[in-house]
């Protein structure tokens, strides 16, 4: 009976109230098993964003290993930037392919713009039923599930975690919320870390480019050639496409520039008589000698080569001098669409422009100082000259014209003639070589004309990316009037500035001849010859300089390739003294 009674109907019901508290517990502990798996994830993936110090690998890393916790389709990191709009977005989940079907990346309006203004945690069962939203672009895929978190770097909202499509099309839970979340504080430290091992990385590239610039401008290279090397440099450490660089004159002109990278040619060897209505005079006018501009190309305040800036959009520009002089100002570009340039990144700019500065005038101290001693040779040579070769010569020519009235025979004794008058000739040629040597600029007084010349000819140099070659022959100095001293400069300057501008010549030959009454300027150069459709107001200018001083003007192509330019006027000459008789 007893045995009968718990087999009974009531012997049912504790083994059945059994069965669902067993599988209640083995909820629980495989709940408990998938939390702690959940839990190992996490302390993972905190550890995987910490190991990192290259950003970009750090914000890629944390947007991967938040799809994996929360169980998200796609997953996306949006860095805000200065004008609290999307700086950067580092998408997963989406391929490269559909990435360039969708176009450009988000930059902060719609659902992603309200983590911007409210950096607070938001999640969605149907995101296109939130007001921000505003839809997705044509190619962009499906999303309805949603889930966002801010990162915070500090006191300050870095960026925002996106989660869209949580696996399996259920919705996220607080659980994921929470998950995310953590990860975030996470990355908040990962990624100031990985900001600061930037900045002293940054920071040390700039100092060693300085460093490098300083030494090699003070071991004697070519100024031209070192300030080529510091605009690589400065566009390497920015990953701008574009560096310019424009040389400052003492007035505020902008005497020159150099150029590298993508659309440097549009700003390669440009000479403006100011700076007024360009990036380098917005960066003079600012209090710390540098700005960044968000988008150059549509700046009002850049009004002239506005062309040249066409498809950039981030720039930075800083002056390059000291307190008592600007040396130049440089600038760097990055295509439009692309980050601007951050805080972190153009801080050591000024420091280094600075150091930029400091050894173009230590350069500019030892150019005066080769330029003294080179004087004191040039004055040493000239005595010499004076003191020995001419008065041998002239000791010569009083010996031959003693002795010209005892020659008998008619052609020896115009043959003697002859070699006096060649002797007459060669004094006047030392003596002007010699008024050239010691030739200095005397303030008040104009230079002479070889010395212009060569003056010229030199700042030619900084256009060209080489230095021409120059040959003067006869006495330009003593036979040439101021007036037409004035039209040869004018012309040696736009000659060269037209081929600086379009021959892209390696070599240019200048050349400056007196003889017999005329003055003949020639500028040769091996580039791509003149077009018959170029622009040829500059020439017309210099034809009617010739033409004014009763000369003529001719430009040619030359047989091997580039052009000959000839400026011919005629000149009176007047002999410096009497000859050989006159000491």
């Amino acid at each position: 009976m007893v045995g009968e009674s718990r087999k009974g109907p009531d012997a049912r019901l504790p083994r059945s109230r059994l069965d669902e508290l067993l599988d209640e517990l083995q909820t629980r502990v495989e709940g408990v098993r998938g939390t702690r798996d959940r839990l190992n994830g996490l302390l993972e993936a905190v550890i995987s964003v910490g190991r990192e110090l290259d950003l970009p690998q750090v914000l890629h890393g944390i947007v991967e290993a938040a799809v994996d916790l929360v169980d998200a389709e796609y997953g996306a990191l949006g860095v805000i930037g200065d004008d609290r709009r999307l700086a950067e977005f580092v998408p997963v989940g989406v391929s490269d392919e559909l990435r360039a079907q969708i176009g450009d990346l988000p930059s902060g309006h719609g659902l992603l713009g309200e983590l911007i203004r409210h950096p607070e945690a938001l999640r969605l069962g149907e995101l296109s039923e939130h007001p921000a939203s505003a839809g997705f672009p044509e190619h962009h895929p499906p999303m309805s599930t949603f889930l966002g978190v801010p990162i915070r770097v500090g006191d300050a909202v870095f960026g925002n975690l996106y989660m869209a499509e949580k696996r399996g099309g259920a919705d996220f839970d607080e659980e994921d919320e929470a998950v995310l979340s953590t990860l975030a504080v996470a990355a908040g430290i990962a990624i100031e870390n990985a900001r600061l091992y930037e900045e002293v990385r940054l920071r040390e590239r700039w100092l060693s480019a300085s460093s490098d610039f300083t030494r090699a401008l003070l071991s004697g290279a070519s100024e031209l050639q070192v300030l080529e090397g510091m605009l690589e440099r400065a566009r390497d450490i920015t990953g701008a496409e574009m560096c310019v660089f424009y040389l400052a004159g003492a007035g505020g002109e902008l005497r020159g520039s150099l150029a590298l990278g993508e659309g440097a040619e549009a700003h390669r060897g440009i000479v403006l008589p100011s700076n007024e209505g360009t990036l380098a005079a917005v960066a003079a006018r600012a209090e710390d000698g540098m700005v960044t501009v968000a988008d150059v190309a549509a700046d009002e305040r850049v009004t002239v080569q506005h062309e040249g800036w066409k498809g950039f959009g981030p720039a930075v520009a800083v002056t390059v001098g000291t307190e008592e002089k600007l040396s130049g100002v440089l600038m760097l570009a990055r295509r439009s669409g692309r980050p601007p340039f951050d805080t972190a990144e153009v801080a050591p700019l000024p420091g280094f422009a600075s150091q930029a500065a400091l050894a173009l005038e230590l350069a500019d101290r030892r150019r005066d100082a080769e330029q003294m001693i080179l004087l004191e040779d040039h004055d040493r040579i000239a005595r010499d000259l004076h003191d020995l070769a001419i008065q041998r010569l002239f000791a010569t020519g009083m010996t031959l014209q003693s002795a010209q009235r005892f020659v008998e025979h008619p052609e020896a004794s115009e043959r003697l003639a002859r070699a006096i008058d060649d002797l007459d000739t060669t004094i006047k040629i030392i003596r002007s070589t010699i008024f050239g040597l010691r030739e200095h600029d005397v303030p008040g007084v104009a230079p002479k004309l070889r010395l212009r010349s060569v003056q010229a000819v030199d700042q030619a140099a900084s256009l060209l990316g080489f230095a021409p070659a120059l040959r003067i022959e006869g006495l330009i100095d003593t036979d040439v009037t101021q007036q037409v001293a004035e039209q040869v400069v004018a012309v040696l300057g736009e000659a060269l500035s037209n081929v600086a501008r379009h021959a892209q010549a390696r070599e240019v030959d200048v050349s400056i001849a007196l003889a017999e009454g005329l003055l003949a300027v020639t500028v040769s150069d091996d580039g791509v010859g003149i077009s018959e459709t170029c622009r040829r107001s500059g020439l017309r200018n210099l034809a009617e300089r010739a033409e004014r001083l009763g000369g003529e003007m001719s430009v040619t192509r030359r047989p091997d390739g580039g052009t000959r330019l000839e400026w011919r006027v005629p000149v009176a000459e007047e002999p410096v003294d009497g000859g050989p008789a006159g000491g």
